[in-house]
């Protein structure tokens, strides 16, 4: 009986702490996060909900140019081949710096037509570019009044980014500036702040960033964003309250301008995210050369990624190695990058004659293709909460409400599974490529079906639009 008892009351104790412990984490999952009192951290909490965010928002597929001087090199010296990514040569000990910096002199690139570029973009389905006003050399392909270090300057002498801005306008893709912060042709610029001189030197490479970036969107107002990078220097990460106020002013300068979280640091030095873990700008730029692959990854933001067809080749690289991406590849990071509400954008680095590369054109012209036949897919497209399916990806119209699976691997059985929410049952589906070849849906669950293709010998992507009605109350599926 004493030893029953004894048995009882151990379990009853472990019972309690159990549920005093469960109790504890429930406690602190409920409770408020205590926020730091920051000065320059996030402005804002949650989405922007302005026309200009909400058109970048549904733009699904963006163009990025990166081209300068480092074209020229194109990755190598003197026989020798840089293994990072080309834009960075001048860094390399094997490019004498004084060799690069006069690279310049040599720039005419006789290839360049903004109009084709532009037309080509078009072709491919992007709806916005993002064009390297200047990367961390400091070359600039606008004629900046504030450094010597331009375009003007060059055997070529004419503003590249003025005839980009009016070509892509022209094609109705809309234009955001790329600038480095980092700028090594600029006597002010330093990484690191250790002494008085730096600072006195970095201020007088503040105001000439200012200058610039004022500069840029006087001289090209339809300029409907700014992509920064460079800003992870310790001597910037020191710079909250300027970057700042500059970026109040730029916003000012043209209203619903869109600049990305890599911008400014707050007062402890965090970029991206404040030190409350809050986004600081209008979206998330920390998917470079990478993608999420839940949507809990993003934390609710925007976001979008930006990939290179090589592994980390950005400048125009004389010679790709390793793993060239396919158009097929590239359709289904599209289509993952919209189904998880981002972006995605695919960058072409042009030769120092102002050509973009075969393979490149090739590639704009695959994925234009299929954008041409399925672009409703991914145009306005954003999350649907169904379960995700081995096939591929699901989006859903932001303007419409359509549904759509994006088919990027089909199972040998040829039966895709669908499995939708609680009350929604999918009635129709029809392949957007050839909306007269019968598709039939069979149901096999409570919320779960397979589409059924009488032919699945594709050789790209496809994607099939779902006809769908609500269950009516005390209905049956069985």
């Amino acid at each position: 009986m004493n030893i029953k008892f004894l048995k009882v009351n151990k379990l009853s104790k472990v019972l309690i702490i159990f549920m005093s412990l469960i109790s504890i984490n429930l406690l602190y999952a409920q409770a408020p996060r205590v926020s730091i009192n920051l000065k320059h951290g996030a402005h804002q909490l949650g989405k922007r909900t302005d026309q200009s965010m909400e058109t970048w928002r549904n733009y699904g597929l963006g163009q990025f140019i990166h081209w300068g001087v480092y074209a020229i090199p194109g990755g190598q010296w003197n026989n020798k081949k840089y293994r990072g990514a080309a834009e960075w040569i001048r860094s390399w000990d094997g490019m004498p710096k004084d060799a690069y910096d006069n690279l310049y002199k040599q720039f005419n690139p006789k290839g360049f037509n903004a109009k084709a570029w532009a037309k080509q973009a078009k072709h491919m389905g992007a709806k916005y570019v993002i064009l390297t006003t200047k990367h961390h050399d400091g070359f600039c392909l606008w004629p900046s009044k504030f450094t010597d270090y331009t375009i003007i300057n060059t055997p070529y002498k004419k503003d590249i980014i003025g005839q980009l801005v009016d070509a892509y306008n022209e094609q109705n893709i809309d234009v955001y500036l790329y600038f480095s912060i980092i700028d090594w042709n600029h006597p002010g610029y330093r990484s690191v702040l250790k002494t008085e001189e730096d600072r006195k030197a970095y201020e007088t490479f503040k105001v000439f960033t200012e200058n610039q970036l004022t500069e840029l969107l006087n001289a090209y107002p339809t300029t409907k964003g700014l992509w920064f990078d460079g800003t992870w220097d310790s001597a910037w990460k020191e710079q909250a309250a300027f970057a700042d106020s500059l970026d109040s002013k730029l916003r000012k300068m043209i209203p619903g301008l869109v600049i990305g979280a890599r911008f400014r640091p707050d007062e402890y030095g965090k970029r991206g995210f404040d030190s409350n873990g809050d986004i600081i700008g209008d979206y998330e730029q920390g998917w470079e050369r990478k993608m999420p692959n839940h949507i809990d990854d993003v934390h609710g933001n925007d976001w979008e990624c930006v990939m290179t067809v090589p592994e980390n080749q950005w400048g125009y690289q004389s010679n790709w190695e390793g793993h060239i991406k396919t158009s097929n590849e590239l359709i289904e990071m599209i289509a993952k990058a919209v189904s998880l509400d981002g972006n995605f954008v695919l960058n072409f680095g042009p030769d120092g004659q102002g050509v973009i590369r075969s393979e490149e054109t090739q590639l704009a012209k695959e994925i234009g293709d299929w954008m041409e036949v399925n672009n409703e897919a991914i145009y306005n497209g954003s999350y649907l909460n169904w379960e995700k399916q081995d096939w591929g990806y699901y989006t859903k119209s932001r303007k419409t409400n359509k549904i759509y699976m994006i088919v990027c691997n089909v199972p040998v059985s040829g039966m895709l599974r669908v499995k939708t929410t609680d009350k929604i049952d999918v009635i129709k589906a029809s392949l957007i490529q050839e909306p007269t070849q019968g598709v039939d849906v069979e149901i096999i669950g409570k919320n779960e079906y397979f589409i059924h293709l009488k032919s699945f010998d594709f050789k790209k992507p496809f994607v099939l639009e779902l006809e769908t009605k609500l269950i009516q109350e005390g209905t049956e599926i069985h």
